[in-house]
């Protein structure tokens, strides 16, 4: 990753384009108060910096029918390295599971999971994770209301 400094135009570049993605350059320009195309050299180089790492489309999981979302807590048997790049390597290949992050602590993995239903969630939980080598406890939470999605960082841009 290439060093890069942060001035107050470029924390403002980010913080728009945290909010919203698709917003234009016109748009992101007159945002950040600079011209057009030195908008979009600062954007270009925050990209190649390695602090915007991509964009997406944030969608509606419930409206495409994913009604389950849950938390699942996994502990390994054996924390040895190559054992816990198996499992990694094993979970980026589940489509179930949407996020997953190591732990320090009492579980050594958290799996954020979605499914159409609970039974198809169960399903993934018995049939792929549970029977997966290495896995000694697997322990889960549904998520019954999101309170707060925020996406991204707490950037603190002045105006």
């Amino acid at each position: 990753m290439e060093h890069h400094k942060l001035d107050s135009i470029d924390l403002r570049i980010l913080s728009e384009l945290q909010a919203n993605g698709r917003i234009t350059n016109v748009e992101l320009s007159r945002r950040a108060k600079i011209t057009a195309p030195p908008c979009l050299r600062r954007m270009r180089a925050l990209e190649k910096s390695g602090f915007i790492q991509g964009y997406h489309a944030d969608l509606n999981g419930k409206s495409l029918g994913f009604e389950v979302t849950a938390y699942v807590f996994v502990g390994l048997s054996s924390q040895h390295d190559g054992d816990l790049k198996h499992f990694e390597e094993r979970v980026r290949s589940w489509p179930t599971v949407r996020e997953c992050y190591m732990l320090s602590g009492e579980v050594d993995f958290l799996l954020k999971c979605v499914a159409t239903d609970l039974s198809t969630f169960q399903r993934f939980v018995s049939e792929t994770l549970t029977a997966e080598k290495n896995v000694a406890s697997v322990k889960s939470s549904l998520v019954m209301h999101a309170s707060k999605i925020e996406a991204g960082v707490p950037l603190d841009v002045k105006a």
